[in-house]
């Protein structure tokens, strides 16, 4: 198992995907929260709390969870191109065990989710720093509760990773594994957002327990607002965290289990 993430690490490294990913991290970290706090919250339609309150401050990096699709791709790509590439072939007749090669790569992948979660949440930190010492505004959040948000933040972006992965390897197709994982984030979720009663589901999918973890509800109730309906209703924290667990752990035991006895082509 051991040389097999040596490996996996080496194939990773020998790749873009590194730079790739640390140039999503940065950027995907910096623009929303950068956006926002230069531009005042409170400017935005319908209006958020400020920076100066807790509330604006959790909104305004629970916003970055929009942008959680990136590592999910980067996972995705990451897989896929083995296929698409034909190098899986080779790679299982070098080590048969489809299942300990693949564990190896949730488990690269999984850290590499990590560092990009680390990475995001740290630019979206001097973002928001900034932003705030640029306007003379005083955050509304302790340095405490701050830095737990922002580590939920990089533990989200390495479950997504977790999951981009799995979605690839049972895939295999590039194409049909990008297009499930924007369809999914980009359609499927935000319409069962705007469908009454059936909105109340979303809070037990990965993006409404990505929400309840970083505690913003600011884009379910700006479209309840925007509808004049009932917004989607949310689960604790604790809850949306248990939640994305879940979902990685089952992700990657399909991904192990499915390709097990996949033919390749």
């Amino acid at each position: 198992m051991n040389r097999l993430i040596r490996g996996e690490f080496t194939r990773f490294a020998a790749t873009r995907l590194p730079l790739w990913t640390v140039l999503c991290a940065v950027g995907s970290g910096g623009a929303i929260t950068g956006l926002l706090g230069f531009i005042d919250p409170e400017q935005a339609t319908p209006p958020m709390p400020g920076l100066e309150t807790s509330e604006g401050v959790a909104v305004v990096l629970g916003m970055n969870a929009m942008l959680l699709f990136v590592p999910a791709l980067i996972g995705t790509i990451a897989v896929t191109s083995e296929y698409r590439h034909r190098t899986i072939g080779t790679t299982f007749l070098v080590a048969p065990r489809r299942g300990a090669v693949l564990s190896a790569k949730l488990l690269v992948y999984g850290l590499l989710g990590m560092v990009y979660g680390v990475l995001t949440s740290c630019t979206a930190a001097l973002a928001l720093m900034g932003a705030a010492a640029v306007r003379g505004v005083a955050l509304g959040l302790e340095s405490s509760d701050l830095v737990m948000l922002l580590a939920r933040l990089a533990a989200a972006g390495a479950v997504y990773m977790v999951i981009g992965v799995a979605v690839g390897a049972l895939a295999a197709n590039q194409l049909v594994a990008v297009g499930i994982v924007l369809g999914y984030f980009y359609f499927l979720e935000p319409l069962l957002m705007i469908v009454p009663g059936v909105n109340a589901v979303h809070a037990f999918l990965p993006g409404g327990a990505t929400s309840a973890l970083m505690g913003s509800t600011y884009l379910a109730d700006a479209i309840a607002t925007e509808l004049s309906g009932p917004a989607a209703p949310a689960v604790t924290a604790g809850l949306g965290a248990a939640l994305l667990l879940a979902y990685a752990v089952i992700a990657a035991v399909a991904a192990i289990a499915v390709p097990l006895r996949r033919d390749l082509r």
